[in-house]
């Protein structure tokens, strides 16, 4: 058994421990019409994230300016605030769709249409003001490559640009059958692994295909009613070696930073948005701007900190417990 498999088994045992609690407990994902706030948040971070992981050099709060007040806050080239535009309103789409139902009753977790639609909302925006060089007029957003595509880094090759669309086919297909897999005892990040690399392996785009096929996965993850990852931008270096590993059908490490990236979104975002103050929640979705995850389980171990830990380690709290702490905190200093 490799080294990293034991704790990779106890990662997607949490996930999966956390998704049942918010299925059971906390009756699932928010809608964005529940909770706009806290899929708007999400969404800038991707937005900022994931065109970061392609060479993007926007910070934080000059996507989150351009994404809220439409403002391009610095001095950065145009092409650059574009790119978060159009990431920012593919995102959007890609949440409202993900987690509401819709009245596209097809029974299918994503359409070979959805993706292009993504592509389209995604690039059109760059493409408006910085076009692919190589580009020709068929390969506008949304439309397919007419371009043979290089071997990758790592050896494989994606298919000549005339069987793109049979491919794509065939990956539709393939996330369809990702119920039935799980059913059969698959797990859910690495299935989910295998769709996001077998889909980076079509290439069916000339442009712009890490950003499509990342928000693609979101898509079919909030159908599941799994929350979206967000791969951060310190993270590329390891992303691109599982991508690189999921090639040869190793998909055990990129599964690993999927679950990781979905347990994050749960508990920074997700979680805190739909319990109540009195529901206990991991420890990492009580964090705030006052109170950091190492001193919220210090106090825990303290018993200074009302909380509960599970035969995993982990500890639990509630909203209502961390406020009482904090104002126990603030006495003893003011009385000092």
């Amino acid at each position: 058994m490799a080294r990293g498999r034991p704790a990779r088994a106890t990662v997607y045992a949490r996930l999966e421990l956390q998704m049942a609690e918010l299925r059971t407990r906390l009756g699932g994902l928010p809608s964005p019409k529940e909770a706009e706030y806290v899929w708007a948040d999400i969404w800038h971070l991707e937005a900022h994230h994931s065109t970061a992981l392609e060479g993007n050099t926007l910070v934080l709060r000059e996507v989150e300016a351009l994404l809220e007040k439409g403002r391009a806050v610095g001095a950065k080239p145009l092409r650059e605030y574009m790119e978060v535009k159009g990431y920012g309103d593919a995102a959007a789409w890609v949440y409202r769709e993900a987690v509401e139902k819709s009245e596209r009753e097809s029974g299918q977790l994503i359409t070979v249409q959805e993706v292009r639609h993504i592509h389209h909302l995604a690039m059109s925006p760059v493409w408006q003001v910085s076009p692919h060089p190589d580009a020709s007029d068929q390969e506008a957003p949304g439309s397919f490559r007419r371009h043979e595509i290089r071997p990758f880094e790592g050896g494989m090759t994606p298919p000549s640009w005339p069987l793109v669309p049979a491919a794509l086919d065939e990956w539709v297909a393939l996330v369809a059958r990702i119920p039935s897999r799980m059913e059969s005892g698959d797990l859910l990040p690495e299935l989910a692994a295998e769709v996001h690399n077998q889909f980076e392996c079509v290439h069916p785009f000339i442009d712009g295909n890490g950003r499509a096929g990342r928000l693609a996965l979101n898509l079919v993850l909030g159908r599941l009613g799994y929350p979206p990852v967000i791969v951060l931008k310190r993270q590329r270096e390891g992303y691109l070696r599982a991508m690189e590993r999921a090639d040869t059908g190793d998909y055990g490490p990129l599964g690993e930073i999927l679950a990781r990236a979905m347990i994050d979104n749960l508990n920074r975002f997700i979680l805190p948005s739909v319990a109540g103050p009195a529901r206990l929640v991991p420890l990492a979705a009580l964090v705030d701007q006052e109170m950091s995850l190492p001193a919220l389980r210090a106090a825990a171990k303290r018993g200074r900190l009302d909380a509960q830990q599970r035969s995993d380690g982990q500890w639990l709290s509630t909203k209502k417990a961390v406020e009482a702490y904090k104002e126990s905190r603030h006495h003893g200093k003011r009385r000092d």
